[in-house]
């Protein structure tokens, strides 16, 4: 049964008045993949009344009134994606389809949608207690760098008028949260729950081992601040060794971030995904066509939380951090099979997986007592000697998912680590996954080939990567298959230049490569590369990184990587000869373009 999205529904419950009223971004899909559903139905599970208000009328400046004033508080989510991600390409022209609403249509949440959704109940119910979380808030937690605006942005609860935030996956604060404001505890004094911000002028209120960043007056005088603020922030992503982090604005107002919530445990993943979800979108978006994106998810299962991947354009480690948390393979089996009874079910499952679908585990047998390693990473630049590397349990899930009956083929479409799974001395992970889980091409994702522009990235050489390639056409032989790699590439990333495009342009031509979709390099909240794409510098040693900013050699960058497409010529043409790579014009196997007519 979906939560109340209307006061009728709500009536008809038999409630007065709900304890929380949701408001989210996205439209309301009652299905694990969506943080708004998970949050709810926890809340409901510990015996919260919630009604949903999904994608309102924000046009309406009466909007948040529908269920009246809630008993404890309301909630603010943008969605599953930062609004501005959601609604700008790279180019900062609007998008023109929204997969999380109705029929896909743009336009049905604001610019900014959990400051905006926030300012507006404020206006309206000025003492009540707004806690905001999701993607947006989590990555907006401090000072952070707004690409479409250009502007390094205040801390989004400064901006929002919002009381506290809850970061990360917010199962275990947003309970706390409500506990503490069911037991009588005024917003303003909830200061001590792990995984939230919070703001005050009370400088009792500051943990005792804080770390206090630059003040917000001196990130915006000199971007070597901020540069310096987020590599302090970066280093305390860690639920166990982190500490507090603090910042201040001139109206003496600080912005703390109590460290990480910790890790759930398998039983706890268990039972969060065994919850009551109708695992389907409200059915009043029937005649709009549906919501476009559970087509993915529908029949998709996650199977992990978190990331030690190191990549650096992923804020993956700012939210779900990364120590890895897992199902067990009981749940995972339970949750299979309630998708081979959907409706829509067809003998395909599309994904078993999470951010890495490979990593089950966490990456070394000390993290859950000691935390993550501060300053290294358990891949980058090399593999640590403690990483742990075995695919047997994820292996164990995968065999038993495709022998259920009605299961024709299980595929696994989340990213595969391919040096991870490289690395490991046992193929038979590697062969069973190209026997049975890819469906004629396997998508991974080196993003470059020059390893100047990888070790800014964070992934692994070329070098490996070729030889994953080599390996992964050879067990294709031996299984007499016809199977591809697909890379993902990345343009414009800091660190690459034209020459280094160039050089990605090569390996395409060697390896008779056509890449069909290209990834301009897109600076989202809180990454390592949205900090050098601002600072120019990397935050981790502050040295200078060269940043291709300019929108003619991000197009020349974007064009290198298509240059067999016809409309590229001139681009790649200029390109070729700013470089004096003019062996690279003209009419022998090795040119990329031949000379202009």
């Amino acid at each position: 049964m979906f939560l109340p999205i209307n006061k009728n529904e709500m009536i008809e419950r038999g409630w007065d008045r709900p304890d929380f009223v949701y408001i989210c971004g996205d439209a309301y899909v009652d299905h694990p993949s969506f943080g708004h559903a998970i949050i709810s139905r926890v809340l409901e599970v510990n015996g919260y009344k919630v009604c949903m208000m999904p994608q309102p009328n924000y046009k309406d400046p009466n909007f948040v009134k529908e269920f009246g004033e809630p008993r404890l508080g309301f909630l603010v989510s943008a969605g599953n994606i930062d609004s501005m991600v959601n609604h700008y390409y790279v180019s900062k022209k609007r998008r023109t389809k929204d997969y999380y609403s109705p029929g896909g249509k743009m336009g049905l949440r604001p610019d900014h949608a959990t400051i905006y959704y926030s300012k507006a109940i404020r206006k309206v119910y000025p003492n009540i207690p707004i806690i905001i979380g999701g993607v947006e808030a989590s990555l907006r937690r401090l000072a952070h760098y707004d690409y479409i605006s250009d502007s390094l942005m205040k801390s989004i609860l400064i901006d929002s008028g919002a009381d506290i935030i809850s970061y990360g996956m917010g199962e275990h604060s947003i309970i706390e949260i409500a506990d503490s404001l069911n037991s009588g505890l005024k917003i303003a004094d909830i200061i001590f729950i792990k995984g939230t911000v919070f703001k005050t002028k009370n400088k009792d209120y500051i943990p005792y081992d804080s770390i206090y960043l630059p003040k917000y007056s001196d990130l915006i005088k000199d971007k070597i601040n901020y540069a310096k603020s987020f590599k302090i922030q970066h280093e305390n992503t860690d639920p166990i060794r982190s500490n507090p982090l603090v910042e201040e604005y001139d109206d003496g107002l600080f912005i703390v971030q109590n460290t990480p919530s910790l890790p759930l445990s398998t039983e706890e993943m268990d039972w969060v995904y065994s919850l009551s979800y109708e695992r389907t979108y409200h059915p009043i978006y029937e005649k709009d066509g549906g919501i476009p994106a559970i087509i993915e998810v529908e029949n998709s299962i996650t199977i992990n939380r978190g990331c030690f991947g190191s990549c650096s354009f992923c804020a993956i480690t700012n939210h779900q951090g990364r120590i890895i948390q897992s199902r067990s393979k009981e749940s995972v089996i339970d949750e299979a099979k309630k998708i081979v009874e959907g409706k829509n079910f067809k003998g395909y499952i599309n994904d078993v997986g999470g951010p890495t679908a490979n990593f089950y585990h966490p990456s070394c047998n000390k993290q859950l007592e000691s935390g993550t390693c501060k300053g290294r990473e358990c891949l980058h630049p090399e593999k640590c000697k403690n990483l742990i590397i075995n695919h047997d349990d994820y292996l164990d899930i995968l065999r038993e998912l495709r022998n259920l009956d009605k299961v024709k083929k299980v595929f696994i479409r989340s990213g595969i680590r391919y040096d991870y799974l490289y690395y490991d001395k046992d193929d038979t992970f590697f062969k069973e996954l190209v026997k049975y889980h890819v469906s004629g091409q396997l998508k991974v994702a080196p993003e470059h080939v020059s390893d100047n522009v990888l070790k800014y990235m964070g992934k692994p050489s070329r070098s490996l990567y070729d030889k994953f390639t080599e390996k992964f056409y050879k067990i294709t032989k031996d299984m007499d298959k016809e199977q591809y790699l697909i890379p993902y590439l990345m343009s414009s990333h800091p660190g690459s230049t034209l020459n280094d495009a160039i050089l990605l342009a090569e390996y395409l031509r060697d390896h008779k490569l056509y890449i069909e979709q290209v990834q301009d390099f897109y600076p989202t909240p809180s990454t390592l590369s949205t900090c050098m794409y601002y600072t120019g510098v990397d935050p981790r040693d502050l040295t200078k990184v060269y940043v291709p900013k300019s929108k003619e050699e991000k197009a020349m960058q974007r064009a290198l990587i298509q240059y067999k497409n016809p409309l590229n010529y001139d681009l790649v043409y200029k390109a070729l000869v700013k470089c004096n790579r003019f062996d690279l014009i003209g009419d022998s196997p090795k040119c990329l373009i031949r000379n202009k007519k």
